[in-house]
């Protein structure tokens, strides 16, 4: 393994800025990503010896230099190309909620990826380093979301991830509500059931056209029954029990739709517009007046 020939470029400060993701979006299970308008936002230079300095949420774990994520994506890439990773120091600040279901993950892959491209001189194109994210993700859903933003339908091919993306501009406002306790990926996988009925099958697929078409031509009247789910809600509530609680807040007309934001246990609440009254509809519904909510809009995607 060797240094890479350094260039000027690799040389030169990275900033990345890449945002949350609300994937599944009830239906649209794997296959489906909202890029939400909460950041990590990296600061990356080359330096004597590997340091983080952590800001925001989560700053002690985003901080820790040993089993950090983002490093050792980054430096796991470049051994895979025999390239000796350059030392780092990353000022690092970050808005997402880890373990909660709103692509943490996904964005300390893709940086990590994107690190390696720009400071290993790999020269990959946007192809190869989406196709790089979600192999190690497993899948594109959240990847894809956080590298082009608005709501992207992404699939896995033998050529690589095809993606198509719509509704970075829509006006609709996002509240996440974030319970106390986070919740594995691997464990709400482990949830699921290894076959579905014809019928909740169909349902789904209709249900997932639905998604997309009101994303795609800002047709919110359509996400109530475009939100709905069989196939991994259903199966999840017992690991997120703030889903049922809040489900029933479609029935105001304020609300347009409601889903577990990817596995859980976090809930994403789409409306029109913002109320204040929303903060109060969600912790009502959820009987804890300390819930946590979030709010914000769809994100334009990755700022590179």
């Amino acid at each position: 393994m060797s240094e890479s020939g350094r260039n000027p470029i690799q040389n030169k400060p990275l900033h990345l800025r890449l945002p949350a993701t609300s994937a599944n979006l009830g239906p649209g299970f794997d296959a489906l990503g909202l890029a939400m308008a909460l950041y990590l936002t990296i600061d990356a230079a080359p330096a004597e010896v590997f340091h983080i300095d952590a800001t925001g949420r989560n700053s002690d774990l985003c901080g820790r230099l040993e089993g950090n994520l983002i490093l050792t994506t980054y430096m796991d890439v470049l051994a895979n190309a025999r390239i000796l990773a350059p030392r780092l120091r990353l000022a690092l600040n970050n808005e997402i909620p880890l373990g909660m279901g709103c692509g943490s993950s996904a964005a300390a892959l893709l940086a990590g990826v994107l690190m390696a491209n720009h400071f290993g001189g790999l020269n990959w194109t946007a192809q190869q380093i989406l196709d790089e994210a979600c192999r190690r993700e497993g899948h594109p859903d959240n990847v894809a979301a956080c590298f082009f933003g608005g709501m992207t339908a992404s699939a896995l091919t033998k050529e690589g991830v095809v993606t198509a993306t719509f509704g970075q501009d829509l006006p609709w406002r996002l509240l996440l509500a974030v319970p106390p306790a986070s919740l594995s990926t691997k464990k709400a996988r482990a949830l699921l059931p290894a076959h579905y009925s014809r019928e909740d099958a169909v349902a789904n697929i209709q249900a997932t056209a639905l998604l997309v078409a009101a994303f795609a031509q800002g047709r919110g009247d359509l996400l109530r029954t475009a939100m709905q789910d069989r196939l991994h809600q259903p199966y999840r509530i017992k690991a997120c029990p703030l889903l049922p609680l809040l489900l029933p807040l479609t029935e105001d007309p304020a609300v347009l739709g409601v889903a577990l934001s990817g596995a859980g246990p976090s809930v994403l609440v789409i409306a029109e517009s913002s109320d204040p009254k929303f903060d109060h509809l969600i912790r009502r519904a959820a009987k804890d007046s300390e819930l946590e909510i979030l709010h914000t809009t769809i994100s334009t995607g990755a700022f590179r």
